[in-house]
């Protein structure tokens, strides 16, 4: 009997419509263009049409263009993973409106917060469905809306710079050749409130949504210095760790995805891992930090790119809040 695979094979990306550039942040807050480019590289991010783009809509956009690129119908979709710490309702999860997007009927979808490691979570837990043989193709989605939680003010500079919205989709099938080799999946509560939003929390105080506007802890907070610190440590950690585990090394690697967190941090861990500019994958400057959403996205374009071949070793990536860190290692 033949071992099963999972293998991605087809990825698809959408971004909203509304390019929001450095200089239109500044006509809101104390900031510049090179204010803004100097610690982070982002030059522009997306925001959303409000009443028009959803996480799931946006996702099944993304999701059209992966199926296509794979060859499948949606019928032969047998199960969803959505990938989201932003989903259009508290409950239920936005899989469930993605599945009613896609006119799917029936189908399981499981949605999981994971934040910016949440794609790499996701093919994991889609990898595992796929080699027990339970499923034989799934669609795994990262989207983000963030623009709605962002204080375009001085107060909220520090996060409303670097976020930003879209959605990403990768087609993940049964395959009798090795695509997905390994995933490698950490994390670290002890660091939680260093990247968090509290609200709505179930154990907080109040619960009462119309005035959430009031409630302490609902926008997000992020301890930039102690990001940064664990970041560039554990991101190189978990790709060697990824490398190792199936006979690799750096030297072997043809690209490196990175979660677009902050273009900093990919410049140090592409160093950290003495690889060449070209073998590390950067949109964060179109883009921004699109969560779940940007692995997926850069992807995508990576793809249209012509940087993803038949053949190539790829290794996907991420780091945020948690913490939580995640790799995978990929033949595409």
């Amino acid at each position: 009997m033949s071992r099963i695979y999972g293998k991605i094979t087809g990825i698809g990306h959408y971004v909203p419509e509304n390019v929001i550039t450095n200089h239109d942040l500044s006509q809101w807050m104390d900031t510049s263009d090179d204010w803004i480019t100097e610690r982070t590289g982002i030059k522009e991010r997306r925001f959303i049409t409000k009443g028009v783009d959803t996480v799931a809509n946006m996702s099944a956009k993304a999701a059209q263009a992966a199926m296509e690129r794979a060859g499948v119908s949606k019928e032969e979709v047998d199960f969803i993973i959505l990938a989201t710490i932003t989903p259009d309702y508290f409950f239920p999860g936005s899989g469930v409106l993605l599945q009613r997007e896609l006119g799917l009927e029936r189908i399981g979808a499981l949605d999981i917060r994971n934040q910016c490691a949440g794609f790499v979570y996701a093919i994991s837990i889609a990898d595992q469905f796929i080699r027990s043989g339970m499923y034989k193709c799934i669609l795994v989605a990262g989207a983000e809306i963030q623009s709605t939680a962002m204080e375009l003010s001085d107060a909220g500079r520090a996060t409303a710079i670097i976020f930003g919205d879209g959605a990403g989709v990768a087609v993940v099938q049964a395959s009798d050749k090795p695509g997905i080799y390994s995933t490698h999946l950490h994390a670290d509560g002890r660091y939680a409130e260093e990247l968090i939003m509290m609200d709505p929390g179930s154990s907080r105080p109040t619960r009462k949504y119309a005035e959430i506007d009031d409630v302490v802890g609902s926008l997000p907070y992020m301890n930039g210095n102690a990001v940064f610190k664990h970041a560039i440590t554990l991101f190189p950690e978990v790709v060697e760790e990824a490398l190792a585990a199936n006979g690799y090394a750096t030297t072997d690697l043809d690209l490196l995805i990175p979660h677009q967190a902050n273009l900093r941090i990919t410049q140090a861990v592409g160093q950290k891992l003495g690889l060449e500019p070209h073998q590390v994958f950067s949109n964060i400057h179109k883009y921004g930090n699109t969560t779940a959403a940007s692995i997926p996205i850069a992807m995508s374009e990576a793809w249209e790119e012509g940087k993803l071949q038949p053949g190539k070793l790829v290794c996907l990536a991420s780091f945020g809040s948690g913490f939580a860190w995640a790799s995978a290692l990929l033949k595409w």
